[in-house]
């Protein structure tokens, strides 16, 4: 069995697909790298990150975290999305002190599928009595200008990561700073639902418990017994958060401010916490890592990279 810990330490990176969740709101990019065998899922893992390498196997033990849904639905304010599929990936170093720390892929740890927000700008903006906003409500019946997209980002790191609460229900997992970038023609380029000094705070919770698996296999992925590296499986778990807040919408349109009154007013934003809420369906979470990392201090990082690299097709 492995050294690092296993049920608490997975369970914990279960939730952690909750966040994925708001990043179905629109479409992000990121490199893929396909990767051999059991190592197939971790294709963002940070393993290069000065973190990841640096811990030695005994006081910082380093570990790799998927985390993917189907689907799944976000309200905020007023306005409730259906959510595609979604993909999280991290880079987890487990301290002695049962303590966790974080660490990003440098592209993002959140992809998903793209997706629209309901109605439109007819549904965020329309009807309005302000003048300008009632003019471009009219030129909304041209659905390339009605269309809006959002994408969810990360605006700062991680943290506050219990362990003991991924393996419980109801329960704050992790915390994590996102905004959403809202997309069209005519909101310009810098319309933002939160920012990073004011983000919308993610604190995702277990609802149910997800079933455990676990697999054993070769450092450059193929399945084996008696291999170095193991893979913890947990699926089938309901999260949600129902806890964060969201802020206004700023710096939509290309004229101060008038859209951002409209867009608000309609959404409902600012909307206080217990009005918003997140719930992602079925979700899928490994964690990978080596078996026995002691046995490679003060190398367990590098032994890790090393690993994922050698895996690489």
């Amino acid at each position: 069995m492995p050294q690092f810990p296993t049920r608490a330490g997975l369970a914990t990176v279960s939730a952690l697909t909750a966040l994925g969740a708001f990043v179905s709101m629109g479409t992000a990019t990121a490199a893929e790298t396909a990767l051999n065998g059991e190592w197939a899922p971790f294709t963002r893992c940070p393993v290069d990150a000065p973190a990841m390498l640096a811990a030695d196997g005994l006081q910082k033990t380093p570990q790799c975290v998927v985390s993917t849904s189907a689907s799944g639905t976000i309200k905020l304010g007023k306005t409730t999305v259906v959510t595609g599929k979604t993909n999280l990936q991290l880079g987890v170093v487990q301290n002695a002190d049962g303590t966790s720390s974080v660490v990003a892929p440098s592209s993002g740890a959140l992809v998903a599928d793209s997706a629209t927000v309901p109605g439109g700008l007819l549904g965020l903006m329309c009807p309005s009595d302000v003048p300008v906003i009632t003019a471009i409500c009219k030129t909304l019946d041209d659905s390339t200008l009605n269309k809006i997209t959002a994408t969810m980002e990360s605006v700062g790191t991680p943290y506050a990561f219990d362990q003991t609460a991924g393996i419980l229900t109801d329960m704050p997992i992790v915390a994590l700073p996102v905004r959403i970038h809202l997309e069209n023609p005519l909101l310009g380029g810098k319309c933002y639902i939160g920012t990073a000094a004011n983000p919308i705070l993610l604190r995702p919770e277990n609802r149910t418990y997800p079933e455990f698996g676990m697999s054993f296999f070769r450092s450059d992925g193929t399945p084996d017994e008696a291999g170095e590296m193991s893979r913890i499986n947990l699926t089938g778990a309901t999260q949600n958060d129902s806890s964060f807040a969201v802020p206004a919408a700023t710096g939509c349109g290309l004229n101060v401010g008038l859209i951002n009154a409209a867009v608000n007013a309609k959404t409902g934003l600012p909307s206080a916490a217990g009005n918003n809420s997140l719930t992602l369906n079925s979700t899928r979470t490994h964690l990978t890592g080596l078996n026995a990392p002691g046995t490679v201090a003060p190398d367990a990082g590098k032994v890790l990279a090393e690993s994922w690299h050698s895996a690489v097709r």
